[in-house]
Parts: structure tokens; sequence; C-alpha cells
């Protein structure tokens, strides 16, 4: 036994001297740290823990990021204006690209694909909105009585003391359906006013005809700048990002439609007023990730709460079902061909991007967090696995007699 402790004592200070050789080459960039030849008794010559080039570099970097952040911080609108930008330019960049497989100038090309979306957004909101803002008026007009059932009723059942709330929501909501300009105030909020806005939109949707129809200068600029060992990887980077967001408009554009759909007859079959003006809300909030089918499900359960509690777990059920079909079925045939993103992931990301850029920031958080999943995979993630790959085959190899 006596003789035993010294070779394990040997063993574990030798593991622990290959652990450091790792975190040497990973963090401080010495390239024999984890070769075998390295005798882990002796301290590493030119691995040192803390520098005075490190340290200088670190203070650099920190700075450099302050920077970057305060700049950011000013350029928000112009950022988001960029990605949306993009956005817009990748699904009219496809029809020019189909154009010009047919021999048809990518300009005839990409002016078709906006006029079509245009035409159905226009066609829906002729026979929708004038629908939806009477359903909405008169939600608004009956929202008093309406409360004061729910409060009855809920006194009834638990003894909380009766709250006078009517006159404070039923405000609230004529706040908006009296002012509409009350709906823009989130954008308001980052400098913007309405005739901003409706400018913005023009040069947003012109600019991204015009990336659309000559993508080439754009894509060849930003690899110029990119080292041209590295150039093969930039594109690879800009085809999933293109792929991810063309993907997500799709998903998008679907998931409204079939949500929209499906609830709109659930209601209807369950009898629930205003089933109209609760579907075309639910399905505007598809585009606000986990939260937004949560958020748009209080107003009609509370209304069928109004009215009875068997209305209420009806609308309840009709919810749920089309979610549990919306999530199983509708959004992983659709956005098969996006970045598979974690819920937790998700939901963390649409309230950095809530608190970074506000209502926007919330409806492009999926392309947003997409971007920085696509960056990290390629420049960090896949180069660290590459890198290691060799070591560990040669590790598992065993050695010759």
């Amino acid at each position: 036994m006596l003789e035993d402790e010294p070779r394990d004592d040997q063993a574990e200070r030798k593991q622990d001297g290959l652990v450091y050789g790792r975190w040497c080459q990973l963090w401080l960039g010495h390239p024999d740290a984890y070769l075998p030849a390295w005798d882990p008794f002796e301290s590493p010559p030119s691995c040192q823990p803390v520098s005075a080039k490190v340290l200088y570099r670190a203070v650099a970097l920190a700075a450099a990021l302050t920077l970057i952040a305060l700049l950011v911080q000013q350029l928000i609108t112009l950022l988001l204006a960029v990605v949306v930008m993009v956005i817009i330019a990748l699904p009219l960049a496809r029809t020019a690209d189909i154009a010009q497989r047919h021999r048809v100038p990518r300009v005839f090309g990409a002016l078709a694909g906006l006029l079509a979306v245009l035409g159905v957004i226009a066609l829906l909101g002729y026979f929708i909105v004038p629908a939806f803002v009477d359903q909405v008026k008169q939600f608004a007009n009956t929202l008093p009585h309406t409360i004061d059932r729910t409060e009855r009723y809920i006194h009834g059942l638990t003894g909380v003391k009766k709250q006078t709330l009517s006159n404070e929501v039923t405000s609230f909501v004529q706040g908006y359906t009296h002012n509409p300009k009350k709906l823009i105030a989130p954008l308001e909020s980052v400098g913007l006013s309405v005739v901003g806005i409706v400018a913005l939109l023009v040069v947003i949707i012109i600019t991204a005809l015009y990336i659309a129809i000559s993508p080439r200068p754009l894509t060849d600029g930003v690899l110029s700048i990119i080292p041209a060992e590295r150039r093969d990887v930039g594109r690879r980077v800009m085809s999933r990002i293109a792929r991810s967001w063309r993907g997500w408009l799709a998903a998008m554009a679907i998931d409204m439609l079939v949500l929209g759909g499906l609830l709109y007859l659930g209601m209807r079959i369950v009898g629930l007023p205003f089933a109209l003006g609760f579907a075309v809300f639910s399905a505007l909030l598809t585009v606000i990730p986990n939260y937004g089918s949560i958020i748009s499900a209080v107003p009609p359960i509370l209304l069928g709460l109004s009215i009875s509690p068997g209305k209420a777990v009806l609308v309840l059920l009709v919810y749920l079902i089309v979610n549990q079909i919306e999530g199983n079925l509708i959004l992983p045939l659709v956005m098969s061909r996006t970045v598979n993103l974690h819920p937790a992931v998700v939901a963390i990301g649409v309230l950095v991007m809530a608190s970074l850029f506000g209502l926007i920031g919330v409806i492009i958080s999926i392309p947003l967090i997409s971007l920085a999943v696509i960056l990290v995979e390629e420049l960090w993630i896949t180069p660290q696995e590459n890198a290691y790959l060799p070591t560990i085959i040669g590790e598992a190899e065993p050695e010759a007699p």
C-alpha cells in the first residue's frame, strides 16, 4: 500500500499537468502545452498565466467593446433598418433569380415579387381590416360589462373583494381605439415620428428592392474585407444567414394564416363573440416567439369567463389544441430549413432584444438570434472542433508494439 501511494500521486500530478497544458494551449496560445513530451512536473517556461502583453490586450479589447456598445446604442435605428432591409430583400432576390433563369431582367422579377406581396397585403386588408376594426370597437364598448361580470364571478368563487377595474381598463383600451397614433408609441421611443416612420418604410422598401436587383456588389464588398483564406467561411456564413431568414419569413407567413384560420373556426364553433377580431389579434402576435400565444389567449378567455365558466374552458381548449397543432405540425414543417433554436434560448433572446431594441427587436428577434448562433458556430465552435480533432484522433490510435 505504501508503494502504491507515490504511484497514484504521480498519476494525479501528470493528469493535472495535462489539464493545465490544455488550458494554456486554449487560452494563452502555447502550441506545445498539451504534447505528451511536456513534463508536467516542471513549470512550463513559455506558459505564463498573466503577462503584461495579455493584460494590455484585455484592456484594449474591453475598451473596444465599450466603444462599440456606445456606437451601437446611438445607431440602433440604423442597424434595425439594415436588418429589415436585408430580410425584405431576400424573398425579392429569390423572385429575381427565378426571373433571371427564364431570361427575364432581374428588375422585373423583383418588382413582380414586391407587387405580389403588396397585393396580398392589400387584399387581406380590404376583406379583414374593416371587420376587425368594427369588432375591436364593439369589444371595447362591451368591456365594462365583461369585466364587471368577470369580477362578480371571481368574487363569488373565491370570496376576494370585488375590484372596480372596468373604468381603468376601458379608458386604456379606448385610448388606443380612439387614438391609433398611440399604437406607434414604441417606434417613437427610438426617435421616430409618424412622418419619419412612413419615410423610413419607403426608404427600406426601395433599398431592399435595389439589394434584390443587384446583390453581388454588396456580397463581394463584404467578402473583400475578409482575408482570402477565410472567404469560403464568409460565403458559408452569408448563405446560412440568408437561408435561415428566408425560412423564418415563410414560416411566419404560413403560421399567421393557418393559426388565424384555425382559431377563427374554433371560436366560431364554441360560439365566442368577436371571433374574427381575436383570430387576427392572435395571428399578428405570432411574430412574438413564445410569449405571443400566451398574451393573445388572455382576452378571449376572459370574455368566455364573463359568459360562463364552461365557455372559458372551451376557449382555452381551442387555444391549447391550435397551439399544439402549430408547435408539433406547422412549425416543424415550415421551419425545417431554419436554425434549430432551443426554446430557452428563444425566450431569453426575446427578453434581451426587447431590452435592447424595443418592439422592433421583439418582432425580428428570431433573425437576430439565428444570426448570433450562426456566427458563434462558424467563427468559434467549428474552428475549435477542427483544431482539436487531429489531437483526439492521435490520442485514440494505439501505440505501435
